[in-house]
């Protein structure tokens, strides 16, 4: 089965926040709602809404798709260059052993697929499709870039691929769900445990009136014991109602807290067990998991704690805590993740497990 690639970016400047003010040291100033609404710096003047950032954030977009259309098309993705992908982590970790077997194993498809005459230098095998998506949280920016397509008459936003609507902002007599149910991207949705079978089932109904298969995407946000407890329940009543959704799991914004030392992170165990949990409970109702959405980057950060490999403590957030916002899996703990995934699905076709 083919995996779609779709990564948040090229357009995720806005955040969602729980709250509108942020004080520190007695002093009370706006939140920092992403780049494109205000500044993150804690100074009355960075905190002022300014329209004039959501022109930066579109030529920072558009600059980042161009880089990405390099990437995918230019070679970077050819799979001769599997060994050049994550040097350091192959270098540097103890499932940098793994991957290097998987590597091996790779390499000998391809040189046996070379000796009976397949060509290995088209594009099949140099080149890969990659989508982009984000929330459709800042409605002024994504109504600007919205465009009708001249040949089918229908409306798309252009500032990405894919739109989802999150668990704030997914109401029914909302203005966020009234746009994107009138545009013909892919549609995501988040839930969390507080969503109810008959919510879900309106939502449903509002963003795929025609139950068009692929058109919307449940994406699962509870934490893996609020999972396993409300998932199920759900799952029976799209089933019941014949509803065509792909469900994918977020295991990461459902288990973030704040230290005593007051950096914002998440623990990755808990991320594997909402994943455990997502895969369990889809086995179980016989079901397919179609997806996993992660918050992560290449670079080598210390914003969630654990890991296979990392293993960072709360006391090594301080270390490399780069981000304005959400904490993010670094390059090791995503790979992590990664390899848990491939074993997981790997289990679930019958196949037996990679012998590293």
């Amino acid at each position: 089965m083919p995996v779609i690639k779709v990564g948040r970016m090229a357009g995720q400047f806005a955040k969602p926040r729980s709250e509108p003010d942020e004080t520190r040291d007695g002093v009370t100033l706006p939140s920092y709602r992403g780049d494109n609404i205000n500044g993150e710096e804690f100074t009355p003047e960075a905190r002022i809404h300014n329209p004039r950032r959501m022109v930066d954030a579109y030529h920072q977009s558009a600059q980042t798709l161009n880089i990405l259309r390099a990437f995918a098309t230019g070679g970077y993705a050819d799979m001769s260059r599997l060994h050049a992908w994550n040097l350091d982590f192959v270098e540097k970790t103890a499932q940098g052993s793994q991957y290097r077997a998987l590597g091996r194993q790779i390499d000998e498809a391809l040189r046996f697929m070379k000796a009976i005459g397949v060509d290995t230098t088209g594009p099949p095998f140099r080149t890969t499709n990659f989508y982009t998506a984000h929330e459709c949280l800042l409605l002024p920016y994504e109504e600007a870039l919205t465009r009708k397509d001249s040949t089918t008459g229908k409306w798309y936003d252009c500032s990405a691929h894919m739109l989802w609507v999150g668990e704030r902002t997914r109401q029914l007599d909302c203005a966020h769900v009234e746009f994107t149910r009138g545009i013909g991207n892919p549609l995501g949705v988040k839930i969390s445990d507080k969503c109810t079978e008959d919510e879900l089932l309106k939502i449903i109904d509002a963003l795929n009136p025609n139950n068009v298969p692929g058109r919307l995407t449940i994406i699962v946000r509870m934490g893996a014991e609020k999972l396993r407890q409300n998932l199920p329940s759900l799952i029976r009543a799209v089933q019941r109602e014949g509803k065509q959704v792909l469900w994918v799991s977020d295991p990461v914004h459902g288990n973030t807290f704040k230290t005593e030392s007051g950096y914002k992170t998440r623990s990755f165990d808990r991320i594997r067990a909402e994943l455990r949990a997502f895969f369990d409970v889809h086995a179980e109702m016989g079901t397919h998991p179609g997806g996993v959405h992660l918050e992560m980057t290449g670079e080598d950060v210390t914003e969630c704690i654990g890991g296979v490999v990392s293993n960072i403590s709360e006391d090594d957030l301080s270390k490399r805590y780069h981000t304005y916002c959400d904490p993010r899996l670094n390059g090791a703990q995503a790979l992590d993740l990664a390899f848990l995934l491939a074993t997981r699905l790997r289990e679930s076709q019958g196949l037996p497990s990679l012998d590293f």
